[in-house]
């Protein structure tokens, strides 16, 4: 029996109605920006496995890195002890975040760093002896599947079963210079109820609202009027952190700084799962009390795990190294070239590319899991690219690893399943 059908015995995937889609494509190994199934057919990992892998595969770098902590010290726990990878890890971090972030809570994913992320604000204005139980955030965002996540989340295919259970949540338009003026007379009449504990958004770029982009300038007007009213600036960089818009964050396109940042996902390199919720001193601040109360009582087991440390230190070093920015910048040039090709086909409506991200819509009705989509996503599949498109939406966000002969395989496979959707439409 090969590995999919014993998969179906126990095994329930994430984002899957398993009775259409019972089978799953087992994957014997990974290397680079490759994947290779237990057949030994090769994909090339369009989307990093999610965004995680963005240095490739099993880095042997980061591998070694991990390796040698782990014959040292496997995990201890956070509370009440610290360790030289976590202090290691902060000081790297430090080096590469906006320089109004200080202090770093550590947990295991992105959803959750988003929930402290909400706790932290929640808590900062009633330690202060303010109660502000609002939140602001952008229509068609997603920050992810717990509770608070969900809560700030805007995308109803995942959330309408709990919509009755969460947190009160004021939705804004993504900002455009079109709706600008409208949208900042909202986001200022909701601010002077007084309740607004913060705003949070996903900076410049919406992952799984199909990467859907906005101009920097417009978030910056928003954030300062946040900042002049006392309401906490939350900036989810689980996707759009470490490298993948050009700049080791979407934030340092900002001359508004976050209050908050949300980070995992490549943050370790795909070796091992980690978050972390940073903020700076002031926030940090607000919970200092001779109140026990007062503190931030939420932990995580693994909170800073000495392995998942080392690999974010080994991470941010081939980050900051100047291989990596050179494929950074390589990969941001061919995708900006591609886009301007792809552009001209009759089935592409629009275009958009900001650091290795590239992506574009098609001219046609497919819905974000519906028949038509899954025929693409097996297209792709079937000549060797791992691409999840998101409705009518295709993108790119692989590794910065990738070769350029990798790339045009990928833009070539792309160009050919715009044209098996034109023919599917005829049929």
């Amino acid at each position: 029996m090969n590995l999919t059908e014993r998969d179906k015995k126990h095994l329930w995937h994430p984002l899957t109605q398993h009775e259409l889609h019972p089978n799953h494509l087992a994957i014997a190994k990974a290397k680079g920006a490759s994947l290779f199934d237990e057949n030994g057919k090769e994909y090339i990992d369009g989307i990093a496995s999610w965004y995680t892998c963005m240095y490739g595969h099993c880095n042997s770098y980061i591998i070694e890195k991990v390796q040698e902590q782990m014959t040292n010290l496997d995990q201890i726990v956070f509370a009440g002890f610290t360790h030289e990878p976590a202090i290691k890890m902060s000081e790297d971090l430090m080096s590469i975040l906006p320089k109004n972030q200080a202090k770093i809570f550590f947990s295991d994913n992105g959803s959750t760093t988003v929930d402290i992320a909400i706790k932290m604000a929640l808590q900062f204005h009633f330690n202060q002896g303010e109660k502000k139980n609002r939140f602001i955030a952008l229509e068609d965002a997603f920050h992810g599947d717990t509770f608070g996540a969900m809560s700030v989340s805007g995308l109803d295919v995942y959330n309408g079963p709990f919509s009755d259970f969460l947190l009160q949540i004021d939705r804004i338009p993504v900002p455009t210079k079109e709706n600008f003026e409208e949208v900042k007379e909202k986001f200022l009449e909701i601010i002077s109820s007084g309740k607004v504990a913060g705003f949070i958004f996903e900076p410049l770029v919406q992952g799984a609202a199909a990467m859907k982009m906005y101009d920097k300038e417009l978030l910056d007007a928003l954030i300062l009027i946040a900042k002049e009213n006392n309401v906490l600036a939350i900036a989810d960089e689980v996707m759009t952190g470490f490298g993948k818009t050009g700049k080791y964050f979407a934030s340092d396109y900002l001359e508004n700084k976050p209050d908050i940042m949300c980070l995992s996902k490549s943050l370790t390199g795909g070796i091992v799962p980690m978050g972390l919720t940073t903020c700076s001193q002031e926030i940090y601040d607000a919970f200092l009390s001779k109140e026990i109360s007062k503190g931030l009582f939420h932990g995580h087991t693994y909170s800073a795990n000495p392995l998942a440390c080392t690999a974010v230190s080994a991470s941010v070093s081939l980050l900051k190294s100047e291989e990596m920015q050179n494929n950074i910048q390589r990969v941001s040039e061919k995708h900006q070239e591609f886009a301007n090709k792809i552009a001209k086909h009759s089935l592409v409506k629009t275009t958009r590319q900001l650091g290795v991200i590239v992506a574009l819509d098609m001219d046609v009705d497919m819905s974000r899991y519906g028949k038509l989509r899954y025929q693409l996503f097996d297209f792709f599949m079937e000549n060797g690219a791992f691409l999840r498109p998101l409705g009518n939406t295709i993108y790119i966000l692989a590794p910065f690893v990738i070769t350029d002969e990798q790339l045009e395989k990928l833009y070539s496979v792309i160009e050919k399943g715009l044209d098996f959707i034109q023919k599917a439409q005829k049929q």
